[in-house]
Formats: C-alpha cells, sequence, structure tokens
C-alpha cells in the first residue's frame, strides 16, 4: 500500500499518515458561509483538498473514506442580505428568505465546484446531503455541546451569551503557536464588559425578535461561528478524526478555537489528528481585493453571465495544481493561458490514437510516479512535470497516451473533452504540443557544437542559464544533451528562446 505522508500543521512537521480506522479514513473541510458567490480564494482548499480526497479513495478504496464539508448557513451577513430582500418588499417571513438565499447559495457553490471538478464530499463512498452538513440543521447539537462545557467549568454564560474560558484549556495556542498572553498583545479582541477574560470567545449569543435564533438554555439566540464545526464533525466524524483541513486564513481563531472547545467537551477523544492549511491565494502578484480591481468569484472566470465565454472549469484546476499548497498561489492570466495550451495539447495527443487507448485501458490506473508525487504531501506540482514528462513519451508510445489519460481522469481532468479555445487564441496554436524539448536539446547541441570551433561559449551558457532558469535539468556530455523536467518548472519562462 502506497505511504502516504503530508504536513501536520499541529506539529509543523511532515508525517507518515495512519488513519485511526482504515475502513474509515475520516476528513472534514471548513466549507463556505452561504451568502454569496464563491470567490476564486475559497476555490482553492476545495481543490486542494478534492486531490487528496482522490488519493485517499485510491490508496484506501472510496468505500472506505468520508469526507464531510459544512455549509454555514446562520451568519450576520446572509442576515443583512435577508433583510434587505425584506425591505425591498420581497414575500415571506426573515426565515423564508434567508432560506432561499442560503439555497440560492449552494445551489451556485455546487455548479462552481462541479466546472472545477471536484467530486462532492460522501459518507464511506456514498455522496448524500449528510456529508454536506448546514449549521442550521445541528443547532441541537451544537446547544448540547455548550451545555456539557458549561457544566465542566470550560463555559460560562453571561447576559444572554455564553462563552468559552480560554484559559481553562491548556493546550491552547499548540497549533498557532502562541501562547494566550501573546495573542492578547497581539491580536484584536472583542471587549465585552461580560467577558471573564478578552480571549474567551462567543459559543452563543442572542438574537432580537428580527434576527433569526432558536430557544436555549440561556433565552433565544444563535450559535457562535466556532462552535458549528465542533458540533458538526462530532456528530457525523465522532471524538476523533484523521485529517482537517482549511484556509490558512482559518488557523487562528477558527480552527484553534475548535481545538480547544471539542477537546474540552470530548476529552475522551483526540479530535483532528492531522491539520492541514492551504496558503492565500493571489492575482496578478497582489492579494485579491475588490479596492484594486482585481477579486475575482469562480463564475467571474468560468462566464455563464450574458451569454460570455469564459475559462474552462478544467484550465482553472490545472493552475491551481501547478503551486504545492503550502505556498502562495499567484493566478495570473499568463498561467491560465499557458495552462490551457498544455492541457489542450496533451488532450489532442490522446485523441489522435482515441479507439486504441479506449480498447487497451482497462486496468490500467494512473501513473505510479504521480501517485508517488501526491503521496508525498501532496506535491502537485512534481506531479504536473511527471505528467509533462508521460506527454512527451505519449507522442511516440501508445503506453504513454493510455498513461497520460488515465492519471489526467484521476486528477479530475476529462481526457475525452476538448472544448474550444478561450482567451482568443487559435486553435491551431492551441492544438501544437506546447513544450517541445526535443527542439531545445538540438538547439543546445548546435550551439555547443559552433563553441567548439569559436571557442566561444556564451550562447551556450545563456541558453542553459535560461533552461534552468525555467526549472529545466540541463545534462550535456560529451555527445549528447538531454533536458529533463524538474518539480519547479515554469513553461512561461521559455517564451524567451
Amino acid at each position: 500500500m502506497t505511504q502516504i505522508r503530508l504536513r501536520n500543521s499541529l506539529t509543523r512537521k511532515v508525517e507518515d499518515f495512519q488513519p485511526i480506522d482504515p475502513e474509515n479514513v475520516r476528513m472534514y473541510l471548513c466549507g463556505p458561509t452561504v451568502y454569496d458567490r464563491a470567490h476564486l480564494g475559497n476555490a482553492r482548499p476545495v481543490v486542494v483538498f478534492d486531490v487528496l480526497y482522490r488519493l485517499l479513495r485510491h490508496v484506501y478504496g472510496p468505500e472506505h473514506v468520508t469526507y464531510v464539508r459544512n455549509f454555514t448557513d446562520v451568519d450576520d451577513k446572509i442576515n443583512a442580505t435577508a433583510l434587505a430582500r425584506k425591505e425591498a418588499g420581497a414575500e415571506g417571513s426573515l426565515e423564508d428568505l434567508i432560506r432561499a438565499r442560503t439555497e440560492e447559495t449552494i445551489g451556485w457553490y455546487h455548479a462552481d465546484m462541479d466546472a472545477l471538478k471536484a467530486l462532492r464530499p460522501s459518507i464511506k463512498g456514498v455522496e448524500t446531503e449528510k456529508a454536506e452538513p448546514r449549521a442550521t440543521d445541528y443547532i441541537g447539537a451544537m446547544i448540547a455541546m455548550i451545555e456539557t462545557l458549561i457544566a465542566d467549568g470550560h463555559a460560562y454564560a453571561a447576559e444572554g451569551h455564553v462563552l468559552f474560558r480560554v484559559r481553562s484549556y491548556k493546550e491552547y495556542g499548540a497549533l498557532s503557536g502562541r501562547t494566550v498572553d501573546d495573542m492578547i498583545a497581539g491580536a484584536r479582541v472583542e471587549v465585552a464588559p461580560f467577558k471573564e477574560d478578552p480571549m474567551d470567545f462567543v459559543l452563543w449569543k442572542p438574537s432580537d425578535d428580527e434576527l433569526p435564533g432558536w430557544d436555549s438554555p440561556w433565552g433565544r439566540g444563535r450559535p457562535g461561528w466556532h462552535i458549528e464545526c465542533s458540533a458538526m464533525s462530532y456528530e457525523l466524524l465522532g471524538a476523533s478524526f484523521d485529517i482537517h483541513g482549511g484556509g490558512i486564513d482559518l488557523q487562528f481563531p477558527h480552527h484553534e478555537n475548535e481545538i480547544a472547545q471539542s477537546c474540552c467537551a470530548h476529552p475522551e477523544g483526540s479530535f483532528a489528528r492531522y491539520w492541514l492549511h492551504n496558503e492565500m491565494l493571489q492575482v496578478e502578484g497582489k492579494k485579491m481585493s475588490k479596492s484594486l480591481g482585481n477579486f475575482f468569484t469562480v463564475r467571474d472566470l468560468l462566464g455563464g453571465h450574458d451569454g460570455e465565454k469564459g475559462i474552462p472549469g478544467e484550465v482553472i484546476r490545472f493552475v491551481f495544481l501547478q503551486t504545492h499548497y503550502t505556498k502562495p498561489m499567484d493566478w495570473t492570466a499568463e498561467k491560465a493561458r499557458q495552462a490551457e495550451k498544455t492541457l489542450l495539447g496533451w488532450k489532442e495527443l490522446i485523441d489522435a490514437e482515441r479507439d486504441a487507448v479506449a480498447e487497451n485501458v482497462e486496468g490500467q490506473g494512473p501513473s505510479k510516479t504521480v501517485i508517488s508525487a501526491l503521496a508525498d504531501d501532496l506535491n502537485t506540482a512534481l506531479a504536473i512535470a511527471e505528467m509533462h514528462a508521460i506527454a512527451k513519451r505519449a507522442k511516440t508510445d501508445l503506453q504513454a497516451k493510455i498513461e497520460l489519460s488515465e492519471t489526467l481522469r484521476f486528477l479530475g481532468f476529462d481526457p475525452d473533452h476538448i472544448w474550444s479555445v478561450s482567451f482568443g487564441t487559435s486553435l491551431s496554436h492551441i492544438l501544437s504540443d506546447p513544450i517541445d524539448f526535443d527542439a531545445y536539446e538540438k538547439a543546445l547541441a548546435n550551439l555547443r557544437a559552433e563553441a567548439m570551433e569559436s571557442k566561444d561559449f556564451s550562447k551556450v551558457d545563456a541558453m542553459k542559464s535560461m533552461l534552468l532558469a525555467a526549472g529545466l535539468e540541463v545534462r550535456m556530455s560529451k555527445t549528447d544533451v538531454k533536458i529533463d523536467i524538474t518539480e519547479s518548472f515554469d513553461p512561461t519562462k521559455l517564451e524567451g528562446l
């Protein structure tokens, strides 16, 4: 069996992954707050953990993997949107308008993530709504958990609120690597007269008559954000489960608070054993923000507004996979163009012998070298580099075409789907082989032959430097020049050649 290794944010080490129960490997991902369309940054963790989900299914079997991703459908932004609709004359109660808004937004989310070829979460291989829990369906479980925390001295009620006593959990700060006192000194914390300690956080808060609320021992109110994930993960995955994932922006305070309240409410368990966090996304080298004019929803890129033509979801997915999940990812138009060229070039290779590929594909499965790259802490950049090497062989080898086809399918791409070209470029240009290393090898060999005569090796050195800067390995012997891809390969840097 393939040994998976993952970078555990809790220990800050890459560790061998050993599931609690190989018959039911369990993973939880913090899902979206469904008040509007998912932006590009929201999509990155979905794609990252979709790759991990696919790898776990490959290694342990789909029926032995449970993947839960929640929807936060009770939130001040959702309330504000529903109130605005009500004030604008929309019919129905506030609760009806909130439900309508969240249903609408969940539908958008599913359509967008489906376009990125992300698999839906499942319970032991079976897709079910239970694998995508909505916070409002687990209010009872949240109230029960809060009651346990109060009874055990880890939480207290004050003025219609319930707050968690941060200092009652001695390990608080282990995930983010900071002490409570350091956090108070360096972070913004909500100041309230009923707090015993500035770091104490809300488990339950009151609702007025105009806001959604539920009856509780502390009065009509609604849950705090952090308790939602703790309650849902416990109900669906138990007191201990294998993997908890999310963006690095959730590490503190959300995930830190989840650990504290879950471990205090259920000391018999360990909550999540492996914590994985993906880094943030930038656009053209800058933080994505509306003020900079570089804020995109996934739907903006996919198109679909007024019939406009957008970027295929597979292209967006490919761009994401080119960067390791622990590194900041920079979305650029040029990367999207290169990704489309590469994907369509690979699909055209397969299409050239589609019947032969289809006849011989049974029992083949994805490339072992790609699986090995992904098993090494989800090294998708190296996996893509391996795919380039397979594609190079596929020019003349049927078996490599089959390997390319099945590995594309495993990674979430459809080798049978060749779309019309985006970005205003011609079809013949896109479908040409995007990277012809034979040409580079011959060019460098010719330059070296000329240099041997002239004794001027400056052109050889210049070309070799450019190839190395693009992330290629260059090996030169007396009789041969060989170029290979490394995990840091960036095809955009070859344009100068």
